[in-house]
Parts: structure tokens; C-alpha cells; sequence
């Protein structure tokens, strides 16, 4: 009863699927519901099989009517079917997403998102060609790096600087620069794994260089660095641990005792940022600029972290040694692309032009110092939207709640620190009503996906990384979900 493929592409609904999705996609989508259709052929074989096994026992067979009439609809609307498996294969991919979850910097949605004018601009200069390794002013080739590099010397006070993709490139590239074939000191404490399982360790392994520990896990002192520099120290590397604490009885060496050892000194920042999170209400977190004054020689950190920027490992220090890194050869295979070399100077750009203004134009920045009573009131708003986008009678049988909670910084900054927020919190109250999981199993197969997070067999909407233009689509999407949830249980 099941056509083959080439039958059903033959077919005018399904051509005009090829001419949206392409051939390939819909010839797999086709198989895929194929595949399902068998199955449920199967299944239709075995109770067809259990009734005739019944009526030769004397027992009255069920009726099979029914799922034959559906399994033939089935096959006559296959068109539908395989849309629907190439919309769900489509949401899945890159798409916008609302985050929900609190976490600002949530790795695994993309970090520090760039402000809607920056994203404007950076298509005015991405349209066509660009002067990425040109230089206007001599009419001769430049640096992709120029176009930055002054950005970073005047903010955050070092004689050079450069950017690679990421801020484990700037380091394994700084050590590979500096330090390949000799020995690097670092602190027991400071052995740190960040994402991915990617340890300080291994990245030290594979610039060349060999591992040297010092102190111990919660107490390193000047001496024990000073006991360890001989003739085949490369540096010693400082690393912040951005994304944990040890708290009690610890001691740890800042960088201005490290500087008179006679070799140089290098310090991994992670999370970098620019500006004083005090300002704010925020724990103390080290600055660039902190670093620098402090006598480090090369400081390495993140670009769409607490910087606000795009993905890049941002390397700043001594000019001769910055030349060096420039020059290596790694630094092709890690280099930035025109996407990011844009994206980054935009950034930097907004902490130069507007130092009083930047909490508000950077968004990392903006949404860490909003305070508890202003989320609250984005919740309460967004309420009043899905209230008013959806018929009241149609939210029976849901709960939506205005209730305080806390959020995070993420993406390895500010460990431990707790942002107070607030969430519109959504649960089923009646009899067959959606759980938390199948609710956020829907928002994200929308057209703008929405992530939340789950908590009590409840689904809490955190409203500090959720831009203000996003509250009407939330609220749209909340509204097609929850009627359609609510009478997908009246019906059953």
C-alpha cells in the first residue's frame, strides 16, 4: 500500500517542497516518514494477526476499520508529514533565540549578544568588500589588527595588542610564542579546566612548552616561584580562576610580586572586562587595566564575555612581545576573520566614545546591573501581553505566577555570585495539562525559539537576559502554545 519514493517526489505538493527546502531535504524528510509509516504497518500486520488468532478461538476481534482508515490518510497526506519533519529539521538549526534561562554569558546560546545598532552597522561594513588587510592611509597592505589595535592601547593602557578567535587560542599561542621548549610556572591552584574539558595543563603541553607546579592547591607564595626560575623558565603564567573560588585558608601571589623574578609574565584573565563592576553593586572583578598596571607583561582574555563583544582572545602587553606573537607562525591558523575584526572594534568603539554611556550600550553590560524591581516589572508585562494575546477562558487550567528568583553571570565570570531577578513562572494546574518539560519541548520548535529554564516541575521565564523588543514575541508565542496545549487536553 506504501508507494515508492520516486512516486510520491512526483507528486505537485511535494515539488513544491523541493523548490523550498531542496531536493536532497525532502527526500531524506520522505524516507524518514516512510520509515514510520512501515512501522505503523507493522503494527497493523500484529493486530490483524490477534484478531484472526481470536476469532478461531471463538472471541469477538476488535475492529481494525479504523486504524486502516488512518493509516491510508496517512499515506494520501504524506506532503504533510513531510513538512512537518523539514520544519522541525529547520528549527533546529541557527537560529534567534529568546533566552529565558537568567544566565547572561549562556555558552551554549552564543554569549555576549551585540546590541541591535551594532548589528546594523557591522552589515553597512560587511556589505560588499572591505579594507580588512588595507590600509586607506598609505595605499599599501595592512594589518587585519589595525583596525583594533589603538581601540585597545588607549583603553586599556598596554603598548600593543592583537586578537585571535579565542581567549584559549591567545594563550596556547602566547606560550607557543614565548615559551616553546621551556619550562612555564604556574601555581597548583590556578590548573584550572574551563568548557569543553580544556585544561591549563594540556594547553601549556600543546604550545610546546613543559608544565612546571608550584605551591599548593589553596597556598602559593613569591618564594616558592622565585625557587623555581632557572635558565630554562619561559614565563610564569598567571591565571585567574574566573569561573570558581577557593574560599578559607588560601593565599595566592598577585602579579606586581612576580614581576622582579627576570622572566616574563603572563596572565590569562578569562573573563576580561573593562569597566568597574562595583559601580554597580557587582563583586570586584580584575580589570584589564588592573593588570596591566600591575607589570604583567602579556595579559590574555575573552572578547564576548564580561567584554561584551564577539568571540575573540584578545592579547595585550610589551610591544616587543606582542610583535613576537604576531609574527609566529600559529598566528595564521588562529587569526580573526572579517566578522569578528568588525563586531570587535564596534565594541571597543562604545567604551571609548561613551565611557558614562557604555552600561547602557553594551547589553552584557546593561543586563547585569538591572536591578530586582525592574525585572519584576518586565514579568508583570509580559503576563498582561500573554493575557491580552490570548482569550482568558483558553489559559484555564495554567498557572502563571510573578515570583523572585536568581540568575547568573555565566560563561565563567563572576563565580558564585548570585544576581537577584525575577520570572513569570508557568504550570498546568488541571488534569492532562502539558509538564514543564513538554511545554519548553515546544517553545523550542517556534519560529523564535524560546529557552527557559526548569525548576519544581515548573517553567521559569527569567527576565534579565530578555530584551525589552522581545516581550511581544514572547508573549505571542506563549499565547499559540499554551491555547494550543490546553485544547490538545480538552481533546483527549
Amino acid at each position: 500500500m506504501i508507494p515508492k519514493v520516486d512516486i510520491f517526489l512526483q507528486k505537485k505538493a511535494m515539488q513544491a517542497l523541493i523548490g523550498e527546502y531542496g531536493r536532497n531535504s525532502v527526500t531524506e524528510a520522505l524516507r524518514e516518514a516512510l520509515a514510520g509509516l512501515r512501522r505503523q504497518a507493522e503494527q497493523l500486520e500484529k493486530g490483524t494477526v490477534a484478531r484472526a488468532e481470536q476469532l478461531e478461538n471463538g472471541a469477538a476481534a476488535e475492529a481494525e476499520q479504523p486504524e486502516r482508515e488512518q493509516f491510508i490518510r496517512e499515506i494520501e497526506t504524506m506532503e504533510e508529514s513531510v513538512k512537518r519533519i523539514l520544519v522541525r529539521k529547520q528549527s533546529c538549526r541557527f537560529h534567534h533565540v529568546i533566552n529565558a534561562t537568567g544566565t547572561v554569558l549562556h555558552t551554549n546560546l552564543g554569549r555576549a549578544p551585540l546590541a541591535q545598532e551594532q548589528v546594523f552597522r557591522l552589515e553597512e561594513k560587511l556589505q560588499g568588500y572591505s579594507n580588512l588587510e588595507y590600509d586607506l592611509c598609505r595605499g599599501k597592505r595592512g594589518e587585519r589588527y589595525s583596525h583594533f589595535e589603538e581601540l585597545l592601547i588607549r583603553l586599556t593602557g598596554a603598548e600593543a595588542a592583537v586578537a585571535v578567535n579565542n581567549n584559549a587560542a591567545a594563550v596556547l599561542l602566547t606560550l607557543s610564542a614565548l615559551s616553546a621548549g621551556k619550562e612555564v610556572i604556574v601555581s597548583r591552584g590556578e590548573l584550572i579546566e574551563i568548557g569543553g574539558k580544556f585544561r591549563i595543563p594540556e594547553v601549556i603541553e600543546q604550545g610546546g612548552a613543559v608544565l612546571r607546579e608550584v605551591g599548593t592547591t589553596n597556598k602559593t607564595h613569591r618564594e616558592d616561584y622565585a625557587r623555581a626560575v632557572n635558565e630554562h623558565t619561559g614565563a610564569i603564567l598567571k591565571v585567574h580562576t574566573s569561573n570558581y573560588r577557593i574560599q578559607g585558608f588560601t593565599e595566592s601571589v598577585p602579579v606586581t610580586e612576580l614581576t622582579g623574578l627576570g622572566v616574563p609574565v603572563i596572565e590569562d584573565l578569562g573573563s576580561g572586562v573593562l569597566v568597574n563592576l562595583e559601580t554597580f553593586g557587582l563583586e570586584h572583578e580584575p580589570t584589564v587595566q588592573e593588570a596591566v598596571r600591575s607589570g604583567a607583561d602579556v595579559v590574555c582574555f575573552s572578547g564576548d564575555k564580561l567584554l561584551g563583544g564577539p568571540q575573540a582572545g584578545i592579547i595585550a602587553g610589551k610591544k616587543e612581545l606582542i610583535g613576537r606573537i604576531k609574527t609566529h607562525p600559529l598566528m595564521r591558523a588562529v587569526r580573526i576573520d572579517k566578522f569578528t575584526a568588525a563586531a570587535l572594534e564596534m565594541t571597543l568603539q562604545e567604551y571609548e566614545k561613551a565611557p558614562d554611556a557604555v552600561w547602557e550600550r553594551i547589553p552584557v553590560l546593561r543586563m547585569l546591573k538591572q536591578k530586582q524591581p525592574q525585572l519584576r516589572d518586565r514579568a508583570v508585562r509580559l503576563r498582561d501581553m500573554l493575557l491580552a494575546q490570548a482569550e482568558k477562558a483558553e489559559l484555564e487550567g495554567w498557572r502563571l505566577e510573578i515570583l523572585d528568583c536568581c540568575s547568573q553571570a555565566g560563561g565563567g565570570s563572576l563565580p558564585g555570585q548570585e544576581l537577584p531577578s525575577a520570572a513569570m513562572v508557568i504550570s498546568g494546574t488541571a488534569a492532562g495539562m502539558p509538564g514543564a518539560e513538554q511545554l519548553q519541548e515546544r517553545l523550542r520548535f517556534l519560529e523564535t525559539p524560546v529557552i527557559g529554564r526548569i525548576a519544581r516541575d515548573k517553567l521559569w521565564l527569567d527576565m534579565r537576559a530578555v530584551f525589552e523588543e522581545e516581550l511581544p514575541i514572547l508573549a505571542a508565542e506563549l499565547a499559540e502554545v499554551m491555547t494550543g496545549q490546553r485544547k490538545d487536553a480538552r481533546e483527549k
